[in-house]
């Protein structure tokens, strides 16, 4: 085996390996254990498809394996059985990390706005969402343009959100609204207080020293520099290889 190269290890593919879709029709895939490993070594290395090292096969076999997959929302399944807190009630922290968008990840059918690339003050630029939980594991992502507030996008994170009996966000989240909607899910927000704030809501300043977690959670998904800036064209294909990270980085030990 060459060196630098990724390869699921013998506990990492017994955890992967139950939640690859079965009974598909078809001819018989190949090596799937080859294959999935060859898709998160591009993810690590950031290069283009067709330089996809001649160890894990034809680089369209790697590719097509990837696209098809994310296109039927294999890849996020596969992150849902997995990214289990296991148990309810935990503390959760949430946020957000702008995405640099490569010129190459124009072009996308739907225009701009349907494959979540925006501009921002840093450019083009992609948001990914995410839920951590206390050991910096993401439970849930989320994608916008970079331009959308990160308060707008908490309802759709917060409706993926398993039971939690906090959650830490920093001041850009703090709002009625939602501060109501976590309440009603039976959490205590713990959020500060906007400068402008007319009615002042305690906090526990303690507890919220532990949102650290979701910032090195986000640090460790940008290692995979296929995230750390975006080349995929289809907000799709891009969240697949968001989930794909997670999954490596904290899922699959």
């Amino acid at each position: 085996m060459r060196a630098g190269l990724f390869w699921l290890n013998d506990r990492q593919w017994a955890r992967i390996e139950p939640h690859l879709p079965r009974g598909l029709t078809g001819p018989d895939r190949d090596d799937d254990r080859r294959i999935v490993s060859g898709i998160i070594h591009m993810l690590q290395s950031g290069a283009r498809w067709r330089d996809c090292p001649r160890e894990y096969g034809p680089y369209t076999t790697i590719y097509n394996r990837f696209n098809r997959w994310a296109k039927r929302g294999r890849w996020c399944a596969i992150f849902e059985a997995l990214a289990k807190p296991g148990e309810d009630g935990v503390v959760l922290s949430l946020d957000s990390t702008s995405i640099k968008a490569h010129r190459c990840a124009s072009g996308g059918k739907g225009g701009k706005h349907n494959q979540a690339i925006g501009r921002s003050r840093g450019g083009r630029t992609t948001k990914i969402h995410a839920l951590s939980d206390p050991l910096c594991r993401p439970i849930v992502l989320h994608l916008t343009p970079g331009q959308d507030a990160d308060i707008a996008a908490a309802p759709d994170v917060l409706a993926l959100a398993p039971p939690m009996s906090a959650l830490l966000a920093d001041k850009g989240y703090d709002g009625d609204k939602l501060r109501g909607e976590i309440i009603r899910r039976g959490a205590k927000p713990v959020i500060p207080n906007k400068s402008n704030r007319v009615v002042i809501h305690r906090f526990n300043k303690r507890a919220y020293k532990g949102r650290n977690v979701i910032e090195r959670c986000f640090c460790r998904l940008k290692d995979f520099r296929r995230i750390a800036t975006r080349y995929d064209k289809l907000a799709r294909n891009f969240l697949a290889a968001v989930h794909l990270a997670a999954l490596v980085a904290y899922w699959l030990n």
